[in-house]
């Protein structure tokens, strides 16, 4: 039994010396020292009046074109140390490219994504991936996804052109391949199976099986 170490006077325990405890003690303080340190230095840039440094004009996807959402739009990040991304949200504006550049350039808004893909297949990208863009209105999956917005109308499957499937399904790909994201329908979803979500874009028209199909081949050819 543990107890039996612990018992006064006789000669079956022994005793730990004070030096044991200081040294013990030393090391858990040591270890939780680095510990702290580490953790700061992640943080570091969270603290007020602090921004961690990004460069104007930067973007994660190649061939996309920079074109900056309103601050008001996402908030500061760095992921995936500190969220990892795991999901892809796929959305459609209800309006044309510059309509949806427009609204996220709003910082009344309240909302943006990521990126924006237009029906020729020209992809902006409004937010760095590191940071949290307010797309999907769930805090947890704003957190942990990429949003994507497309061009057109959830009613309106003529709008939902060749080149723009590509160009999002090579984007969607680069994505996954970036953060180690499986290509399936539980990890890149639609606005509408966001939990607690209101809308019901991509709608019924967005063609998935065809989309699963070229982000598939887009990242097997990436490879």
């Amino acid at each position: 039994m543990g107890s039996d170490s612990k018992r006064d006077g006789g000669g079956g325990g022994q005793a730990v010396s004070r030096r044991a405890v200081l040294i013990g003690g030393g090391a858990a303080v040591v270890g939780a020292g680095v510990l702290a340190r580490d953790e700061l230095k992640r943080l570091w840039w969270r603290v007020p009046g602090i921004t961690k440094a990004r460069k104007e004009g930067e973007i994660d996807h190649a061939g996309a074109e920079w074109t900056a959402a309103s601050r008001a739009n996402r908030r500061l990040a760095d992921r995936p140390d500190d969220y990892p991304i795991d999901r892809v949200v796929i959305h459609v504006v209800q309006g044309s490219y510059p309509s949806a550049l427009k609204s996220f350039k709003d910082p009344g808004h309240g909302a943006a994504t990521h990126y924006v893909v237009r029906k020729d297949g020209h992809v902006a990208q409004m937010i760095r991936e590191l940071d949290v863009a307010f797309h999907s209105g769930n805090r947890s999956y704003n957190e942990r996804s990429i949003g994507i917005e497309h061009e057109g109308f959830v009613d309106r499957p003529a709008g939902f052109t060749d080149a723009m499937y590509r160009s999002s399904a090579k984007l969607t790909a680069d994505i996954c391949e970036r953060y180690g994201i499986p290509v399936d329908r539980e990890h890149i979803i639609g606005h509408v199976e966001v939990p607690g979500t209101d809308h019901t874009d991509p709608g019924p028209h967005w063609d998935w099986d065809r989309y699963m199909r070229l982000v598939g081949d887009a990242r097997a050819a990436a490879r």
